[in-house]
């Protein structure tokens, strides 16, 4: 099996100066309200936090049972209560998608088989292998942007197999299509990030969705008090319908911006793989390593690809940003196609 860095992400490509394309955090900042409501939870800070409020406030949103969601210190900590709660006999992670879930398995010892989709056909969602009892599956994925069909995801769903759902950026898709969020299925894990949308990655904000038996075999083993009062209160302020509503008006024009940076990308002539559906999109250029280094001279981060497993060093994934930031990176790109 490739030996991949699975700890690299786009935090390591970006630098003082440089214009982030690396990061798929859409916000520079948290939203003014979100800043006062955390503002005004600083008080509380000498009390030990609880996520009850929080729990309560995610299950609404989804319709779900309150005995349905664990909060969480974001989605990484989510994959790790995976790793150290279950015990799999056959562990598959479905590539090239964030590297984390594998990362936390290996950590905890589990042996870790990769299904790799193909560019041929757009990276679309196969077959896994009949006997796997755990599988992680991205939607829409990072770093491909593809955005699964729902049906597809429901036929690897079967008895004695736990699939995880990463949906940690389906909040940056208007309407949130393809969603198992809003459902009890069993054996299914739907997995949440607040950080994308609002602009608060250092703060770790996430979520579980699954049913009772799953919910409390990862509450089992997930330290005490990880999930911090800021963290917590932000929760609730982003299920409101006030902020559901904000979000959704964020992804329409996160899509009509990515839909841009694609045209520009191949008007260029580049390669963009599949139907991208994120707030990123994944390129295939000849030698995109050394070109990743000229755009880094010209002053712009992009995520390198040959750390994901199924990609090599000709692929480049790129975060959407707003059309004058994108002007100009594609014509840094123009000017450094061909050298």
């Amino acid at each position: 099996m490739a030996d991949y860095d699975l700890h690299h992400h786009g935090d390591r490509e970006v630098g003082d100066g440089l214009v982030d394309l690396a990061v798929n955090v859409r916000l520079p900042s948290p939203p003014a309200w979100l800043r006062a409501e955390l503002a005004a939870a600083l008080d509380d800070l000498a009390a030990y936090p609880s996520v009850d409020a929080a729990a309560e406030a995610v299950a609404a949103r989804h319709g779900r049972d309150v005995s349905d969601v664990l909060v969480t210190a974001g989605a990484a900590e989510a994959f790790t209560l995976l790793a150290n709660a279950l015990r799999p006999r056959h562990a598959v992670v479905v590539h090239p998608q964030f590297t984390e879930p594998e990362a936390a398995l290996r950590a905890a010892g589990h042996e870790v088989d990769r299904v790799v989709l193909s560019a041929s056909d757009g990276f679309t969602l196969g077959p896994v292998p009949a006997d796997a009892d755990l599988v992680f599956v991205g939607n829409p994925t990072n770093p491909t942007s593809v955005l699964h069909p729902a049906a597809a995801l429901r036929t690897l769903v079967r008895p004695g197999r736990v699939l995880v759902v990463d949906e940690a950026f389906l909040d940056a898709v208007p309407g949130e299509p393809e969603s198992l969020a809003g459902e009890r299925l069993p054996g299914v894990v739907v997995i949440r990030s607040l950080t994308k949308t609002w602009g608060i990655a250092g703060l770790r904000a996430g979520y579980v969705l699954a049913e009772p038996s799953l919910v409390d075999a990862l509450r089992a083993v997930q330290p005490p008090w990880s999930v911090s009062t800021l963290a917590a209160r932000a929760v609730v302020a982003c299920m409101r319908p006030s902020a559901l509503d904000e979000a959704d008006k964020l992804a329409v024009r996160a899509e009509q911006d990515r839909d841009y940076l694609v045209a520009g990308l191949r008007s260029l002539g580049v390669e963009v793989a599949g139907e991208p559906r994120g707030p990123f999109v994944l390129v295939r250029i000849p030698d995109a390593a050394t070109l990743r280094l000229r755009l880094r001279a010209a002053g712009y981060a992009v995520r390198r690809g040959d750390t994901f497993p199924g990609l090599d060093g000709d692929w480049l994934r790129i975060a959407v940003r707003d059309r004058e930031v994108t002007d100009s990176f594609l014509e840094a790109l123009r000017s450094r196609l061909n050298g």
